[in-house]
Formats: C-alpha cells, structure tokens, sequence
C-alpha cells in the first residue's frame, strides 16, 4: 500500500441503504415481517415484535408530543438494559427527537453536567434513580422532568396517530457523551445517516440477514451497545438477545435457550467467560450453532483470542470503533483464515490513515496518530464548536487520539492512546505493551499499566493486576515475569495487586484512574 492510501473502504450493497431514518426502517420491517421478533428479554420472558416496536414508537412519540415537548428536543434515559431502555433508544429517534443515553456509572459531578449540557427536556428512569436525578434537578435549578418507568415496559397508552413531524437523514438523532476521565466530557452528536451507516458497515461485514440473532449485555447508554448490539440487527431484520446485565453463570444458558447466531463481547466478558464453570451437553451443542463472537470497545489480548477459541469453539473477530464514529472503525474480516490476532483489522465503512504531528501522512509500518473519514462521522461536539475544530479537519478527517501503524496488507494494529503514552526517560512506552506481557502470566486474570510522576525519568510505570480465584501469586513474581518479557527498563516500577480494575460501561480500562487504586 503507497503511503498516501488513505486505506479500504468495505462496500456496503445498494439494497441497504434504501431507508435513511430510524422510522424508515422500523415502518419497513413492521410492514413486512411484523410477528418476526426484534427484542428477547430474558427477565420479563417476553418478545418485542417489529409490529410491537413500532407501535410502542407511536405511543411514545404521542405521549411525548400530547406534554408539549418539542420535535428535535433532548429527550433521556436512565435505565438499564431491558424493553424500556431499547424502546426509549430507538422510539424517541423515530419520533424524531434527539436521545440522550445516561450512564448509569456516571458519577454525580459527570451526571450533573451532561444532564444540564445537553438541555434535555424529559429523562425516563427506574426509581431506583429518582432520587438522584431529583437532587440533580434541586441543585442546579434545571427543568427537565422526570418520568418513572418499569425496567421491561414504559406502559404508555397505544396512539392512535403519530404526530406529523417529520426528520431527515443529516437531523441529529443521539447525543452520546464520552467517559470524560481526562476532563469534563464532551457530547458526540450523531445523524441519522451516521448511526444507520455504522449500522449497515457492521451488518454488511458480518453477512447479517433476518435469521441472525445476537447476544448481547452490553448496556444501551454505551456506543458498542447501541450501533453495533441493536442498529446493526435492525437494519438486517434479525433480532438481539438483551439481559438486563451481563452474568457470567447466565451467559452460557442463555445461549442454550435461545440460540444466538453471534455472540456481542467486550474483552472483560472474554476474560471472565474463560473463567468460569465448564459448558453442559447443552450448552456445549448450542455453542457449536454460534457463527461467531464479535469483540471491540477494548484491545483483545491474543492469548486470551486464542483460548476463547480453543475451549469454546467460536471463531472470534476483533473490531474497533469509538463514539465520534458510532462505533465502527476497523474490523477483522469474516473469514477466520484472514483474520489477525492482536489487530482490530481492516477499515470499515470508513478511510483511515496514519499522521505524524504535523498532519502528514506516514508511510506502512511508522507509528502515528490514526486518522478516519467516512459517513459514520459524527456532525460535531454538542455546544462546542473550538472541540469540533479541533477533532475534525475540514476535509472530514477525524483525529482519533489513538497510536498505531499499518502493515503491508492493510490491517492496523493500536499501540495506544496519545494521553495515556508512558514517556520515561523520553522513550515513548505503549501501555499495551505492560499490560499484554502481564496476561502471559497464568496467574493473571486482568492487568493495565499507566504513567506516573517520576523525578528522574519523568515517568515510570505503575501496573495493576487482577489475579485469578483461587492463585497465589505475588508482587515479586510478576516483576520477574516482567524482566524476562519486557527487559528491566520496560519492567513496571510499582506493581499493585488489586481485586478490580477501573472500568467504564462497556468494560475498557479507565487508565487514569489506576493510580486512584
């Protein structure tokens, strides 16, 4: 590949992109399939049919309209995964207003700015968060209100009609906010057209049609959730398997009883997953009819890729995405006999491309920030246009903050962030690096390495580590472990034995905080 290849671009078929608005979509499917399920909910032991999605976005939308709130408003939620939350993600865009998904990890400082930045009208919650959001409301003087909802039904009256208002491909439809862990955080505003982009580069890539069924626990106040968990099984007309949260003893019934094609992962459920009780007869057999797994949102350790593999017999393709981009950046290929350990893999639905400092583009192989363009990008940050500037060139370009380099086939691997590089004696250290070389050891369930203040070096390295139940497994082993992997000078200078990492909702490390531990 020439240095100035900008990289590939997946094709996504023609057919696809005939509906270019959340309400397209779901009008087309409740037209045409409407007793086919769209939404499983464990719990509740029920089917959301595309017939009854539709109609819960009429209710919604009517209900939404009949309080007086405007069309293109902010509307929020703050529930866990189940029927409400989905009904709230998908029925407030086909109503044509802007949703807001709330974290429910966010602390109060970062709940309390996203629920006043982003000016939304209305948040829909359980009542275990009533109380904080009231206090919220008290403290700041906001107005939005607050509507108490079941987990598994909004238990809204049916609508007769849908309100006439009508939005287009290029309208906002979700206001996402980001961790916020290297400061406040910043609300990523995505279309229509970005969101079912995402949606369709995902389904394209995966061979997605009405048949497949995803399993997912990934919760839908974060990005992998939304776009790839649920816009993806909707725009192909399949269906998704959502449990209110991840369980690693549930897991693997849950497979048996309703047979996923694919299953939708984060590195932690790997992890955890290798860790836990032995498959039944059953659920050995209904592991044989999964497609494959599907991992993002966190770089995927090669030895825990391959024993994932090993013992449960599903191929599983490593992905990348980020918030500004509706989840889809890069993804391994389908075919397991192309794939790449330890590479998210090819651009998709997107180009992509490495830079130096000053904006110029590297060559294979030279390490850079990555770059990306594409339909998927986001219209820009919320109220703040100097970030917008700053992230987003005026050609399209999107500066991700994430190291890493291309190979000669085209296939990127990340080597880290830009503000989580450790810099020690002014050699530039990947934290992936510490933290891959830490996994190697048997012991070691999780670890993550991270930067701190060093007189002499400027930084030197602090890694924390999860052992696995039931291993002994001390400080002074793992420093030795590191000194035959990584040398002495890679070598971490503090090592903490922890019993959890920090993590934010779809399970990726929160770095900065290790030092907190």
């Amino acid at each position: 590949m020439e240095a100035e290849s900008a990289g590939a671009v997946r094709d996504i078929p023609v057919t696809a992109r005939r509906h270019s608005t959340f309400r397209d979509v779901i009008d087309h499917y409740a037209a045409t399939q409407p007793d086919a399920p769209f939404l499983l909910a464990p719990e509740a032991q029920r089917a959301l049919t595309y017939a009854a999605l539709r109609n819960d976005c009429h209710a919604l939308g009517a209900w939404l309209a009949g309080r007086g709130i405007e069309s293109g408003s902010t509307v929020s939620f703050m529930l866990p995964n189940g029927v409400s939350a989905a009904t709230m993600f998908l029925g407030a865009m086909y109503a044509g207003y802007v949703v807001s998904p709330i974290n429910l990890l966010a602390h109060d400082a970062q709940l309390e700015y996203t629920l006043v930045h982003s000016d939304t009208a209305i948040v829909f919650a359980s009542d275990d968060n009533r109380a904080r959001l009231e206090a919220i409301r008290r403290s700041t003087g906001a107005t939005f209100a607050i509507h108490v909802v079941d987990v598994d039904g909004l238990g809204l009256q049916p609508a007769s009609a849908m309100p006439a208002t009508r939005c287009g491909p290029q309208d906002p439809a979700m206001l996402m906010y980001t961790s916020g862990t290297t400061g406040r955080p910043k609300g990523a505003l995505l279309s229509h057209a970005n969101m079912l982009a995402a949606g369709r580069a995902v389904s394209a890539s995966l061979d997605l049609t009405e048949a497949d069924r995803v399993l997912s626990s990934l919760p839908l106040y974060h990005i992998n959730g939304q776009c790839v968990a649920t816009v993806a099984p909707l725009v192909s007309g399949g269906s998704i398997i959502m449990p209110h949260r991840f369980s690693v003893s549930q897991w693997w019934p849950l497979v048996a009883r309703y047979e996923p094609t694919w299953l939708n992962m984060v590195p932690t459920i790997v992890a955890y997953l290798l860790n836990g009780p032995e498959l039944t007869p059953e659920q050995a057999a209904a592991c044989r009819r999964v497609r494959f797994g599907r991992s993002a949102s966190a770089p995927l350790p090669p030895e825990q890729h391959r024993a994932f593999e090993a013992r449960f017999g599903i191929s599983v393709i490593e992905a990348m995405g980020l918030t500004e981009c509706a989840s889809v950046a890069f993804s391994n290929p389908l075919d397991a006999a192309a794939r790449r350990y330890g590479s998210p893999g090819l651009p998709l639905g997107v180009e992509a491309r490495v830079v130096d400092a000053a904006g110029r583009v590297l060559p294979t192989g030279e390490r850079g920030e990555i770059e990306l363009r594409g339909a998927n990008v986001m219209i820009g940050y919320y109220k703040s246009p100097e970030a917008t500037q700053a992230a987003v060139r005026a050609d399209g370009w999107l500066a991700t903050g994430d190291l890493g380099y291309r190979d000669d086939d085209g296939y990127y691997f990340i080597t880290g962030r830009l503000k989580e590089l450790i810099i020690k004696g002014g050699e530039n250290i990947a934290p992936r690096e510490i933290d891959e070389a830490l996994l190697a050891h048997p012991a070691v369930l999780e670890a993550a390495a991270v930067g701190v203040p060093d007189d002499v070096y400027g930084q030197e390295i602090l890694a924390c580590v999860v052992v696995k139940p039931g291993v002994a497994c001390s400080e002074d082993e793992l420093r030795a472990h590191c000194v035959r992997t990584l040398g002495r000078y890679k070598t971490p200078r503090y090592l903490r034995l922890v019993a959890q990492l920090p993590k934010g909702p779809s399970g990726k490390v929160q770095r900065l905080k290790l030092t907190e531990l």
